[in-house]
């Protein structure tokens, strides 16, 4: 089992949590994110990758991180959410890794 280790005042960051989750073996199978259906519901939206990041105010880095489907904060997730007008499973997916 994981232990969560808080800062001071006892807070877990929504960042730590997401790579705590990323980290997680479910059933035995290690999860890994994909955010296919982000780059597919940029395309139906007509939006780019540049556009995305100017209006949800995520860095290039983030934007990166994006693309290499690696964990970013659930912060961040939600501020792509509130720009596309969308729920976190419409542009994510926790797959199984491949063994």
């Amino acid at each position: 089992m994981y232990k969560i280790f808080r800062n001071a005042d006892n807070i877990l960051h929504l960042n730590d949590m997401c790579v705590i989750i990323n980290k997680i073996f479910i059933r035995g199978f290690k999860m890994a994110i994909s955010y296919n259906k982000l780059w597919k519901l940029l395309i139906d939206k007509k939006m780019t990758k540049t556009e995305l990041r100017i209006a949800a105010d995520i860095s290039t880095t983030t934007l990166a991180k994006l693309g290499k489907n690696e964990t970013v904060s659930m912060d961040v997730m939600l501020r792509i959410c509130k720009v596309l007008q969308c729920n976190i499973g419409d542009i994510m997916d926790a797959t199984e890794e491949d063994k």
